[in-house]
Formats: structure tokens, C-alpha cells, sequence
């Protein structure tokens, strides 16, 4: 059975990049609605805009979704990897601006909200994409493939010259409330000489030691320190799961990035859909449904500092 919410929920914060107030809600949506953001403060236009693959306009620093007639927002992968990894099938985000408020850096506050509001079933059976074929894609030394598998696999690894972050991987099946319970909590990360860098040039304006963790060589600069030893990895597996949610239906398949990012798994989602032989469309069957990475979730789960 497909899932959306049983009432609105509310969130106020901050746009990363301009530092601006948002103010968004996520609305409970009909059967085969989807996932779609509209932009509330657009008067004149088109201001919805669809949660696909196809409309993202890639960018280095987050996903951004821009619809026909030019009307963008960005920053969603956060929300959108709350979403799938809490079962919703269907919703309308509804935001005041060109940014989703970014609050900690993690997924963890959409996460809390959404299962604190509960889900309502829907009488319509669940469609996953099932990779059928190996799929892989490059950009320099950095890579991403999809292989088949019964469940959501995945598996990334990131290399970076700071000691606080260095090399790290991790693999993870995204079944039974995997992403809720090991990854919604892990913040978004960068360097000091990249915050400085982006804000010398209009960007991070939003950004602070509070929903960021900042390093500098092999200091931890956020108060508090991580949440993970490994939360680095953990936040890239959290982006992957956002940006896998805009195949537009969940994925079974087993997800491998290797110093990937937003754009590169977004290029692996077009040749996915390029070849018709590399995927099929199936109706999820109930140990297959079981499977998929929002079933099961208890509040308990979600990590304390959420």
C-alpha cells in the first residue's frame, strides 16, 4: 500500500546558501500524486515543480529542481531522503522560497515531524524499479553504478586530504528503518577554506558551526564534535538516498559511489532510464514491500540527538 501523510507538517528555518527565512510544509497528497515541491511565493507562472530525475538542473554544491518555466528549488535531498526512508509515497511541499530550510544539516528534524504526524495508507499498490542490468557512470576518478538486487544496497567510500574526515566507507542495506536508525542524523560537511571560499562569493550565507560539520586539517570545528565517527560517509549515503528518490519510485537495486556526489548519481538515474533493458517497473509484492527502506520505522529508532 502506498503511504502519505495524515496531516500537514510545519518547518521554519534558514536557506543554506542565502541565509534567508523559509518557511515550508509538506502536505498529505492523493493516490499517484507523488512527490512534488511548489513554490509558494510564486504568483505569476507554473510554481509547481516535479521531485524527478528529469528536472534537476545539476549543481556542485545540492540537488535543484527547476520546472519548464524556469521556477527552481534547491536543496532537497535532505527532505527527499526523509521522505523515502519513511515510507511516503505521496506529499505536496509547499515552500516560500527558492531553498529548503536546511536546520541541522541532516534529515533528522524531517524525519522526528513526519513519523511524530504518522502516515495514512493509501489503496493503491507500491511500483518499485528494479535494476535489471549493471549501470555505471564516471566523472574523472570519482564513479557510481547500480547492480540488481532484491532491496536497496548502499555502499559508498569518500577519500579527502583532511585528517578529521580521511578515508572512510560504509555499506548498508536500507531495509527495516536502516536509514531512520544509522543515517538521518549524520550533517551535511566541509572544509573552512570551502565555507570561506563560498561565502567570498554569495554562498553559505545560511551556513554555520550549528547545521554544518566544519573541519579544518584535523580539528572539528562544530561544537559538540560528531555524532559519528564516520558521519561523513554516513551524510554522502543520506544524499545518495535523496537523490535515489528522484527515480520517482523506490529503487531496488544496489547502489555502489565512489567519491560520487549530487550530479554523478543523477547522471547514473538518466542512463538507468536511457536503456530500457537495464530496469523494469513491478508492483511490489508483501515480502518485497518489506523490504523497501520506510517499512517498520519506529520513533524509538531515530537517533537522540534528532
Amino acid at each position: 500500500m502506498q503511504h502519505t501523510l495524515k496531516s500537514p507538517v510545519r518547518f521554519s528555518g534558514v536557506g543554506l546558501h542565502s541565509g534567508q527565512p523559509v518557511q515550508m510544509v509538506i502536505h498529505p497528497a492523493a493516490v499517484e500524486h507523488g512527490i512534488w515541491f511548489r513554490r509558494s511565493d510564486v504568483v505569476f507562472g507554473d510554481a509547481m515543480i516535479p521531485a524527478r530525475w528529469d528536472a534537476v538542473h545539476q549543481s556542485p554544491l545540492c540537488t535543484l529542481l527547476e520546472n519548464g518555466a524556469g521556477v527552481t528549488v534547491s536543496t532537497v535531498e535532505h527532505v527527499m531522503a526523509a521522505l523515502s526512508g519513511c515510507g511516503v509515497h505521496n506529499a505536496l511541499i509547499e515552500v516560500d522560497g527558492p531553498e529548503v530550510p536546511i536546520l541541522d544539516g541532516s534529515s533528522a528534524a524531517f524525519v522526528r515531524a513526519i513519523m511524530a504526524r504518522g502516515l495514512r495508507r493509501q489503496d493503491a499498490p507500491i511500483r518499485a524499479i528494479k535494476v535489471l542490468e549493471p549501470i555505471e557512470v564516471r566523472r574523472g576518478d570519482a564513479w557510481a553504478r547500480l547492480d540488481s538486487s532484491d532491496s536497496l544496497v548502499i555502499d559508498f567510500r569518500i577519500q579527502f586530504d583532511d585528517a578529521a574526515i580521511g578515508a572512510q566507507s560504509k555499506a548498508l542495506t536500507m531495509s527495516n528503518g536502516t536509514f531512520v536508525r544509522e543515517l538521518c542524523d549524520s550533517r551535511t560537511f566541509c572544509r573552512q577554506a570551502d565555507v570561506d571560499a563560498m561565502r567570498a562569493n554569495g554562498l553559505a550565507l545560511g551556513g554555520t558551526l550549528e547545521n554544518a560539520v566544519v573541519v579544518d586539517g584535523d580539528r572539528i570545528l562544530s561544537p559538540g564534535g560528531l555524532r559519528h565517527h564516520d558521519e561523513a560517509v554516513r551524510h554522502k549515503m543520506l544524499d545518495a538516498l535523496g537523490d535515489l528518490a528522484l527515480a520517482g519510485a523506490p529503487v531496488l537495486g544496489a547502489y555502489t559511489g565512489h567519491r560520487a556526489g549530487h550530479a554523478l548519481t543523477n547522471d547514473l538515474l538518466r542512463a538507468l532510464f536511457a536503456k530500457p533493458s537495464a530496469y523494469r517497473m513491478v508492483v511490489c509484492d508483501a515480502p518485497t514491500t518489506s523490504r523497501l527502506p520506510g517499512v517498520g520505522v519506529h520513533m524509538d529508532e531515530i537517533p537522540a540527538v534528532a
